[in-house]
């Protein structure tokens, strides 16, 4: 007998929109561009919708409003609520909820996008049929004080369709009438919408299944440099897990991140505040505790003639890092009243620190520790 869903568990609503969306930009937008083409201003509006509700989702949807990694003044706020609503990803209340429960939840059957039911599920599956029961917005009593995000909510049907698909099409006629009219729809629109909205999806699901785990591998979540810049540095997922409230994804300066650097630019401006953000100190003595953990593991499930060398080595990094994490917080409290001088001596201590973290790493690597960890 044939497996069938019940139509009842189908989400019509979001199933019709995104299969939708997703057949329209892979047959009407590739007849278009061979019919018509398209022009730099054609081209340039999808490129400032594309970034405008991808960031709209990354900066605002999931690092101020899920996290609260930072504080933003009205403007950021606004702008980013009604170009989040343009990448058709439910009302903030909604997507912040679902995205809460996914890390208090991470991996289980409370995960609304749980990896451990599949790819497909992780990815779209869960959007396409109703969960049973719905669950409650009972995480997001902070968002609802925020008269902005109410206002979203309100008009969210409106604000979206407004925004994600007659203000690209009114522009696309303005410049170029009725054919305009029509890519501006088609480009800015429809395939700017598959290509947002796949780009948050593939956080759900390739950053869950492929990449490494640096900083801890308790839950399915792995850095990609890969995913990285397909979705304004979302893609080093294994730090945010670890470090869910940190405003930064990509904490190396050479990794992807342009949602950082948008935040971090905003700041300049003045339209944001309060960037939280973890030591360096305390990211470099958890990388170094997961490789210790995980040679440690090794060890326990095989013997090697060079055993005995790499318990010594193992246990030699156990002391010390054991030794930097107390001289760590003693720095921190020496050092909390900010004057000049105690400013100073605080960056001579950490920089002696890192020094020493760094030879830990160095103990571990010759232990035999996996090199992508260190």
């Amino acid at each position: 007998m044939p497996f069938r869903i019940p139509s009842s568990r189908v989400n019509w609503t979001n199933s019709s929109f995104l299969i939708g969306t997703a057949a329209a930009t892979l047959t009407v937008v590739p007849w278009y561009l061979w019919r018509y083409g398209a022009d730099a201003f054609q081209i340039g509006m999808f490129l400032f919708f594309f970034i405008a509700t991808g960031l709209s989702i990354t900066l605002g949807y999931h690092r101020l409003y899920a996290h609260k990694a930072f504080e933003a003044r009205w403007p950021v706020r606004l702008l980013t609520l009604i170009f989040g609503a343009a990448a058709f990803e439910n009302e903030a209340l909604n997507w912040v909820s679902d995205h809460r429960r996914h890390h208090k939840n991470v991996d289980s059957d409370d995960d609304p996008y749980d990896i451990s039911k599949g790819f497909w599920h992780a990815h779209i599956g869960w959007i396409l049929f109703k969960l049973e029961p719905e669950p409650p917005l009972d995480n997001v009593a902070d968002l609802r004080k925020d008269p902005l995000v109410r206002f979203q909510s309100r008009f969210y049907v409106t604000i979206a369709v407004v925004i994600g698909f007659v203000v690209p099409a009114v522009l696309g006629g303005l410049h170029a009438g009725w054919i305009g009219a029509l890519g501006g729809l088609l480009l800015a629109g429809v395939a700017r919408v598959t290509a947002v909205q796949h780009m948050t999806f593939f956080i759900n699901s390739l950053c869950h299944t492929i990449g490494g785990q640096p900083y801890s591998d308790r839950c399915s979540a792995r850095d990609s440099w890969l995913m990285a810049i397909f979705t304004f540095g979302e893609g080093y997922h294994n730090y945010h897990h670890e470090f869910q409230h940190d405003y930064r994804n990509g904490v190396k300066w050479w990794q992807w991140d342009p949602t950082k650097w948008s935040i971090w630019t905003l700041q300049q401006l003045g339209l944001t505040s309060g960037l939280r953000r973890v030591s360096e100190e305390k990211v470099l003595l958890q990388q170094l505790e997961e490789a210790r953990r995980r040679l440690e593991a090794r060890l326990a499930c095989r013997v090697t003639p060079l055993q005995g060398r790499m318990r010594l080595l193992l246990q030699n990094s156990g002391e010390k890092l054991h030794e930097l994490g107390e001289r760590w917080e003693a720095v921190k409290a020496e050092y909390a009243e900010k004057t000049d001088v105690k400013i100073d001596h605080a960056r001579a201590a950490l920089a002696e620190i890192r020094r020493e973290v760094r030879h830990a790493f160095d103990l571990l690597e010759l232990a035999g520790a996996p090199a992508a960890v260190a």
